[in-house]
């Protein structure tokens, strides 16, 4: 392991080790180093120790002589010597004084002191300018609460571990006031209030507390609105303190909550946990039936759970009363419609399937919608019939988009992907299309309607002549390469390099579109 000094806008605290078990590593206490990257600080570390290599042998004798001497300095003062040393360095540090005097009160059994200790480590006054923890000061922050789950874990490890569930509970309510004043980005405090959840637990695991009182408090806890997730305690973590009689009590408590607000986001999530832990899925399935979604999804989950409960016969009937009960099947879930077709076409239910598709189709009228259909009727052998009665759907959509009505009509875009381009070419005549309709209609009519696709491509180059950008340098030249196939098809180069020509005369000053031009030999 090497230390050098590295320049740098910040400091942090970089280790890198050279011959450990797994090659070159490190750790740094940058943002991104904490997330277990190799960051560019241990890079600059790295590439320090690499030109400075034939020195490290040397540098390491040193820093080991250093700290041999500075032991056996220690070694040799006096316990009075000592104590004048470290009194010394209490009044320089403020940090080391408040470890220390929570120690000492921790150890005097003064169960007052180390609370009062305990909210100045969590009091975020003294970082905040104008009432508000910025960016540069949290990680200080967060390093100074965490000295306070520290003195909570000492608490329980010095058998006073009733003294620390106390002094944890409260710190969890003054972590959580405190996180609304601190900019939190880089997650510090969620990781103190995840240790500050361990601390809890580990300490109701030393002093196993009333089972009744433990259950109703992770009950309140679950569903109190203090602790913005920072703490995220799972009460089953905590089975093996609660035993029968606290889980009986804490499902007691949950369903009693969960009863008295059935949409409630925090008592459906801990009754389902709950549920789901018993093996109940009756349960899990009335915690989501008493507050069904009106798109259909609450359905869905509960005929998922119902599939993996291995009960199929429930979970279509569950499926199907989604289906029936959305009232607007344009915003139904997506996902519950391709969940009934996928059960009925396993089921060899092909007509049901195609039911399913159609009515989704017409609330709908989406590419996707048909797309989806055409696939369900293609499976039971009906799609010319089915296709008629969808395309004149479109057509009518299309035909009042053109009387200015309102709508986003995809009868070119059905006939498109239906591969039917005259038809769809037609439909673009006389009911009007989008530009990026006529370019496929050009892309795909080209081959045999050379002239027409001609026609599209220079109507829409010739606006993008009048612009800028090289988004729109690299169109133009796709247009171009289009435009010069045409021609080719035609016969008509001659007319073609005429075009170019007054093209790169008009447009010679956009040196990035002649460069593309001369790319392409254009």
């Amino acid at each position: 392991m090497q230390a050098l000094p590295v320049p740098g806008t910040e400091r942090y605290e970089v280790e890198l080790t050279l011959d450990g078990p797994g090659g070159v590593t490190g750790e740094c206490d940058c943002p991104y180093g904490l997330e277990g990257n190799f960051c560019k600080h241990l890079v600059a570390l790295g590439l320090k120790v690499l030109a400075e290599r034939e020195s490290l042998p040397r540098q390491r004798k040193a820093a080991r002589e250093r700290a041999q001497d500075l032991d056996g300095w220690l070694s040799a003062l006096s316990k009075d010597e000592l104590l004048a040393l470290l009194r010394e360095q209490i009044d320089e540090d403020r940090q080391l004084r408040r470890r220390l005097e929570l120690r000492a009160a921790s150890v005097r059994g003064d169960l007052a002191a180390v609370r009062v200790r305990i909210r100045g480590l969590l009091d975020v006054g003294p970082f905040a300018q104008y009432g508000y923890v910025e960016y540069a000061d949290a990680r200080a922050y967060a390093d100074q609460a965490g000295q306070a789950v520290s003195a909570i874990r000492a608490l329980t490890g010095s058998g006073r571990a009733a003294d620390a569930i106390t002094l944890a509970r409260e710190a969890m309510r003054l972590l959580a006031e405190a996180a609304e004043s601190v900019d939190d980005s880089d997650g510090w405090l969620g990781q103190i209030g995840a240790d500050l959840a361990d601390a809890h637990l580990d300490a109701c695991r030393a002093a196993r507390p009333d089972p009744e009182q433990l259950a109703r408090w992770l009950v309140g806890h679950a569903l109190g609105d203090i602790d913005d997730g920072l703490t995220d305690i799972d009460p089953l973590d905590y089975e093996d303190v609660l035993g029968e009689e606290g889980i009986a009590v804490l499902w007691k408590s949950a369903v009693e909550a969960w009863r008295g607000n059935r949409r409630g986001w925090a008592e459906k999530y801990l009754m389902e946990r709950l549920a789901k832990a018993g093996g109940d899925v009756d349960a899990v399935i009335a915690v989501h039936a008493a507050d069904l979604s009106p798109n259909g999804h609450t359905h869905l989950v509960i005929a998922r759970e119902l599939d993996t409960a291995r009960r199929p016969d429930e979970a279509l009937r569950w499926a199907e009363r989604g289906i029936q009960e959305t009232r607007d099947l344009a915003a139904v879930d997506t996902a519950l419609v391709d969940y009934l077709c996928e059960r009925y076409t396993q089921a060899d239910r092909l007509s049901d399937a195609v039911a399913v598709r159609g009515d989704h189709f017409r609330a709908r009228r989406s590419l996707t919608a048909y797309q989806q259909l055409r696939a369900a009727a293609r499976a039971a052998d009906c799609w010319p019939a089915e296709r008629g009665e969808a395309l004149a759907l479109l057509r009518a959509d299309a035909e009042r988009r053109q009387e200015g009505r309102n709508g986003d009509p995809v009868l070119v875009d059905a006939l498109l992907d239906d591969k039917d381009v005259d038809a769809a070419w037609q439909a673009a005549t006389q009911t009007g299309g989008h530009d990026r309709q006529w370019l496929a209609l050009a892309d795909q009519a080209r081959p045999a309607r050379p002239a027409d696709a001609l026609g599209v491509y220079l109507r829409l180059a010739e606006p993008l002549t009048k612009q800028t950008g090289n988004a729109i340098y690299e169109r133009l030249v796709s247009l171009l390469l289009s435009i010069r196939d045409c021609h080719r098809c035609l016969e008509t180069e001659d007319e073609f390099a005429v075009y170019v020509t007054a093209l790169r005369t008009a447009q010679k000053r956009k040196r990035n579109l002649m460069r593309l031009m001369d790319e392409q030999g254009l």
